[in-house]
This record gives structure tokens, sequence and C-alpha cells, in this order.
């Protein structure tokens, strides 16, 4: 019988170099079959999260247990196989510049199955239709609006019918309607193949409004909370609660840290 949980993160520390660590002493699991938002401020490790899972990097410690296997990011045939069952929608569209909209949404079906060019079709048609982008196919990357972008990057990232899909910020840049559009998409998406949904955002009310589960990273990257969106609400952390509320005094402060700015100018006694 399967584990409830798809993805797990057991202790897992990283640091891109010795100097500063992004991840401090993650665990967390990921329902198989859920929509799981992973929210926290800007630098504060999200998708880094996302790029362990993907094997782009080795853990530092602790392990990434994708499905009951441990990740290696140095078995490439493993990654090979393990990343066919994942679906991405970068932070930043990712999108072919010299490539329509059509061929862009194709190029996965073109590179991971043979099917007929037929069939490549209808389902790069249906899937521009789900995001509402049918009419732009023939469009050039050069001729869409930026929030049109990220929506032809979540054609793209669905086109295979992952069993895993990763969000990275699939709000940004989105007008009020599209990011409600695209919020109710995701939810939809996930109920209908039975996916497992990681929406990497800061977007607190867009992700309450479809998540099943949310874990909340500080800036030091740590899990500071997590649990049912009604639960995050109703935290009476101080960490939490400024983050949900979107409070500008608290615990998570605006400036990196750094020296008094007096020392900087020269100007200490």
């Amino acid at each position: 019988m399967k584990s409830d949980t798809l993805i797990e993160f057991d202790h897992v520390t990283f640091g891109y170099d010795a100097s500063r660590t992004i991840l401090n002493d993650v665990s967390a699991a990921f329902a198989r079959g859920k929509v799981t938002a992973i929210l926290g401020g800007s630098g504060c490790g999200k998708t880094t999260l996302l790029r362990l899972i993907a094997g782009v990097h080795p853990a530092t410690s602790g392990r990434v247990v994708f499905d009951g296997e441990t990740v290696d990011a140095a078995d490439r045939a493993q990654l090979y196989r393990l990343r066919r069952r994942l679906g991405m929608l970068f932070q930043f569209g990712a999108l072919f510049t010299d490539l329509s909209v059509f061929e862009n949404v194709a190029f996965p079906l073109r590179e991971q199955t043979e099917l007929a060019e037929t069939m490549i079709r209808d389902i790069v048609l249906m899937k521009l239709n789900a995001v509402g982008l049918r009419g732009a196919a023939q469009l050039r990357i050069s001729e869409v609006s930026g929030g049109m972008a990220r929506r032809i990057a979540l054609a793209r990232a669905i086109a295979l019918d992952p069993e895993v899909i990763m969000y990275d910020e699939p709000f940004a840049g989105l007008d009020p309607i599209s990011m409600g559009v695209a919020a109710n998409l995701i939810r939809k998406l996930n109920d209908a193949t039975g996916a497992t949904s990681l929406v990497v955002s800061h977007d607190v009310q867009e992700c309450f409004a479809i998540a099943d589960y949310a874990y909340l990273l500080s800036s030091g990257g740590k899990v500071v909370a997590h649990g049912a969106p009604a639960e995050l609400r109703d935290s009476d952390d101080a960490e939490v609660r400024q983050f949900i509320r979107g409070e500008p005094d608290g615990p998570v402060r605006f400036h990196y840290p750094a020296r008094a700015l007096a020392e900087d100018l020269g100007m200490a006694a």
C-alpha cells in the first residue's frame, strides 16, 4: 500500500556555499494528491525546496525522499526517471522566446513522448484552452504580456499531466482576475487528475483559498509553522501572525543584517 506522503524532507540543511545556510534543518511531508502551499518572504528558501526535490542540488545534510526513494543529485538515471513525473512552472516562465506559444507548450510533448503530431496538436490546444489562451496559439512570445506568458508557462507545465506539479510563484505578474483563474485552475487540475501540487508563493490569501495544507518558512530557512490554512490564520505565534496579516512591525525585519549605517558612512564616534 502506498504511503499518504509522496515527498518528504528529513532534517534537510542546505547552503549554496559554506558562508550562508539557506535551509536549516527542514522537515516537511507533502501529502499525495493534495495542494500544499509553501509560504515565506523573499530569500527564505522556498524555491530552493523545489530545486532539491528535482535533484538540481544535493542536500548538505538530511534526506529528500520522493515516493520512497532518496533523491540522489549525482544519479542521472534516477533523476531522469523521477523528473518525468514532475511538472514545473518556473518563477519567471522560462519560455523559449524564439518559439511560438503553441511550440512552447508542444516542446515537452515532443521531447518526452512519441505521440503523433495530430495528438500533440489536440493536447496543446486543450492545455491552452484551460488557461484561456487557445486564441493566442500562433503568437510569438514577444507579442504576449507578462501575465499571458505566465499562463503559457502553466499550460506547458501541465502538458504531460505530471504526477507532481511544482508552482514557483504562479501568481506573480497576474492581474486580479487572472490570479483568481490561475488559483482555481491549480485546484481543479489537482482534483481532476489526482496530482500532488506544491505552490511556492507569498500570496497568502490566494494560497489559503486553494491549499489543503501550508508550511511557513522563516528568513533563516526554518519551518516556523505548518498546518491547515485555518490553523495558521488562528495562530498566536508573532512571526506567523505578522506574515499572514502583512503587518509591518514584528519579529520579521525589513532590513537585511548589516553594520550600523553610521559605521558604513564613516560617522562612527
